[in-house]
């Protein structure tokens, strides 16, 4: 009865806040979804599929794919893309987003280059009432279930969206920002200012750092705000030819503070990568400790003369 409980309230979480449960946020393995002028940055037709089970081992079944295929274009002038990524939360929502990504790459000095991207996306939000356990259906002495007086429209929703962001690339700093969600969209049916997405701001920094040997290290750090929302995090990722280890910590103005580790192992033209996030400190009292499996792959469909025609980003494997 608890447990059934205590889905219930996330699921009600999830329903009254668009910006609680998500892809929203930053990793450089959801590219084009943080920051559209990261499109093509890496150079090489990058083709990234992964998956993520949200607060694993708890029964809530809060699942996301994202897939995305993007690459430089010389007669484009710059990197383009597209991006679909399918949230699973709880099985009575689905939240389908799919999107074209365009960045155009400016050389602005010998060693500064300069992106600026746009993405246009569309945002459908659907639901599924059917397996819905509502309070008024649980008896809380027999555990009977009765028959609910509140009828839930199951009809879905279709939105359009813009995101816009700028990236700036010298030597081995590579660090931008971007606006999400520029229309404000509303994949609710309230029509209600309080279930749009609000706008937000992300800024995003990485530096290649090389030692003698074959060591590299990636310290990275992100920051988003908006309407209510604040989280920042800061980690490294350490990389020696085929193999990579990282870790990230994460906080925001919910008083949470998370960490999450990984690692990437790179054979041929494919990747495999895992991360698993977890909380370290809790401001409230229903956050589980797993937070967070994210899996994936990243293919390399295809190789550009990086030397010739545009500087590149190795990206930190977080």
């Amino acid at each position: 009865m608890m447990k059934r409980y205590l889905t219930l309230v996330f699921t009600a979480i999830l329903l009254l806040s668009p910006t609680a449960y998500g892809q929203e946020g930053f990793s450089y393995q959801l590219t084009m979804i943080g920051n559209p002028a990261l499109t093509g940055s890496a150079g090489n037709g990058m083709l990234r599929m992964s998956y993520m089970n949200h607060y694993p081992g708890n029964g809530y079944n809060l699942h996301s794919v994202f897939v995305s295929c993007d690459g430089f274009f010389p007669v484009l002038h710059g990197g383009a893309g597209f991006y679909i990524s399918d949230e699973y939360p709880g099985g009575i929502i689905t939240n389908l987003k799919g999107g074209f990504s365009y960045s155009y790459f400016l050389r602005a000095s010998q060693d500064l280059y300069i992106n600026a991207g746009l993405s246009a996306s569309f945002y459908h939000r659907g639901y599924n009432f059917s397996g819905a356990l509502l309070p008024d259906q649980i008896d809380p002495l027999l555990g009977g279930i009765y028959p609910s007086s509140e009828v839930l429209a199951a009809e879905g929703r279709t939105v359009f969206d813009l995101t816009s962001g700028f990236l700036v690339i010298y030597r081995g700093f590579s660090g931008g920002f971007s606006v999400k969600h520029l229309t404000q969209p509303d994949p609710s049916n309230h029509d209600d200012a309080g279930t749009s997405l609000a706008r937000t701001l992300l800024v995003h920094a990485s530096l290649e750092v090389s030692t003698r040997g074959k060591l590299r290290f990636y310290p990275a750090m992100m920051a988003e705000t908006g309407d209510d929302i604040f989280s920042a995090g800061a980690g490294v990722s350490a990389k020696r030819e085929n193999f990579s280890i990282d870790a990230f910590v994460l906080g925001g103005g919910d008083r949470n503070i998370d960490l999450q580790t990984g690692f990437s192992f790179s054979a041929a033209n494919i990747k495999l990568f895992y991360s698993y996030r977890f909380n370290i400190f809790s401001g409230e009292t229903l956050m589980p400790f797993s937070l967070l499996h994210h899996t994936g792959l990243v293919f390399s469909l295809y190789n550009v003369d990086k030397r010739k025609i545009i500087k590149t980003i190795n990206f930190p494997d977080l």
